[in-house]
């Protein structure tokens, strides 16, 4: 039952919604998370939630690259199920198409108090009258750097360009030690995502609420030569993920940009990625020299912003929404650990606590273990103000498209990676800034 207004009024509302409780026992569940030890944890919350509640969850695991066209199919079919747990790119997309209802997900925010969610996750799935979707978890994007050396050199963490660059300047003594490790290598996707945050960082997008925007040619400038001067402060070659971990694990790196799946390896824990900056590779002495920022600001945008991936929880249009409303409820508040358990280095806890806990959460939450060979909470790993700039990049959260109501063209502008390429046409000397950020905008107003 879905709960747009005016569908349904007065005693035939009555008789439907009777009729729909004797028989709202059971509700499906589809999810993204379909790992046999993560499935095996969903599995058991629904348990815990059918004995507090009497409502079976069916748990079905659906492969991230087929949701959407199985969306689709079973929305034609009138086949959704209840609740989809589902990346960002989806939630404003299944709104317009009618397969999700943003009056459910907005009861359960409502519910739940917005002001206990990091207001930069509810930013991007917001609509004009609520929320497509709860937001559940998300990640941001971080600068992982050797605090230890920022510290003996009296470097301000690298928060901004000036401060990045002020800290190659200052560490950049090859080959011993680069003073960043940049994404380079075109064809992947990491330089897109990378790239994405920098531009971010200036207060520089490609799109606005009518699709293609001209990038602006001053502001881009900065972003371009901030990108080229880390990149000469990097190694020569195609650069991307493994070579940023790989030398930095070996204490040749003061800086990279990485995901948090990053730091259950950079504690040791996980043997097929160990830190070799000494003959331990279960050590955790590289990650206490470690500090992140996940906020990061331009010269034309002083606030910054935090590029981060988000999950929510959908309420779909064929759902028994009362049901799966206490479903998302409880996945959100009584389960909520359990849910961020899953995988508590790449769910950082978007609901902070309650309002009479504002840090319930995120404090359980640092407690997690998380690793893979071997376990450990990340409060026993990292220092408590490094868990706070993890849980606060939530706030600052930003991603092209998403706020202008174009997150599907800035996707198709990414994936194209003619940025990439143009950026290391810049990088290499090819072209100059003027004709670079002009060959973006011609590439650019190409993709719809």
């Amino acid at each position: 039952m879905s709960r747009h207004p005016g569908l349904l009024a007065g005693t035939a509302l009555a008789l439907l919604l009777s009729g729909l409780a004797a028989n709202a026992d059971s509700i499906r569940f589809w999810t993204t998370e379909e790992q046999p030890e993560r499935l095996a944890r969903q599995e058991a919350m629904a348990k815990t939630f059918m004995e507090e509640t009497g409502i079976e969850v069916e748990v079905i695991p659906v492969t991230e690259s087929d949701l959407g066209t199985r969306a689709t199919a079973a929305f034609a079919a009138g086949d959704l199920p209840d609740v989809i747990y589902h990346p960002l790119s989806y939630a404003l997309p299944w709104v317009e198409a009618g397969i999700l209802d943003p009056y459910a997900a907005t009861e359960v925010i409502e519910a739940l108090d917005p002001g206990t969610f990091a207001s930069g996750t509810l930013d991007m799935a917001r609509t004009e009258d609520g929320w497509a979707s709860v937001p559940s978890d998300g990640w941001t994007q971080m600068i992982v750097y050797r605090k230890d050396k920022f510290d003996e050199a009296g470097l301000e963490p690298p928060n901004t360009y000036a401060n990045v660059l002020a800290a190659v300047e200052a560490l950049h003594n090859p080959p011993e030690m680069y003073g960043f490790v940049a994404a380079t290598k075109v064809d992947e996707a990491f330089m897109s995502q990378v790239l994405e945050h920098v531009f971010l960082a200036n207060g520089v997008s490609p799109v606005d609420e009518n699709g293609f925007a001209p990038l602006d040619e001053a502001k881009t400038t900065e972003v371009l030569d901030f990108y080229k001067a880390i990149a000469e402060a990097s190694p020569a070659g195609e650069l991307y993920w493994k070579q940023s971990r790989e030398l930095y694990f070996d204490g040749k790196a003061a800086m990279i940009i990485w995901s948090p799946f990053i730091l259950d390896e950079l504690a040791g824990l996980r043997d097929d990625a160990p830190p070799t900056i000494n003959d331990d590779p279960t050590s955790g002495e590289l990650a206490s020299l470690t500090g992140i920022v996940t906020n990061f600001a331009g010269p034309s945008n002083p606030d910054g912003a935090a590029w981060s991936s988000t999950n929510l929880f959908g309420i779909t249009a064929d759902a028994d929404t009362d049901s799966a409303v206490e479903f998302v409820k409880f996945s959100m508040d009584e389960g909520y650990m359990d849910t961020l358990a899953i995988a508590p280095e790449g769910k950082f806890p978007v609901r902070k606590g309650t309002a009479d806990d504002p840090s319930k959460f995120a404090d359980a939450w640092s407690k997690l273990d998380v690793g893979v060979d071997r376990k450990a909470p990340l409060s026993d790993l990292y220092a408590p103000e490094m868990i706070d700039e993890i849980v606060s990049g939530l706030d600052a959260a930003q991603r092209w498209g998403v706020k202008e109501g174009q997150l599907a063209l800035a996707s198709k502008m990414i994936n194209s990676q003619a940025i990439n390429r143009l950026v290391r046409d810049y990088i290499d000397g090819r072209a100059d800034a003027a004709a670079t950020v002009a060959a973006m905008n011609d590439e650019l107003a190409k993709i719809q």
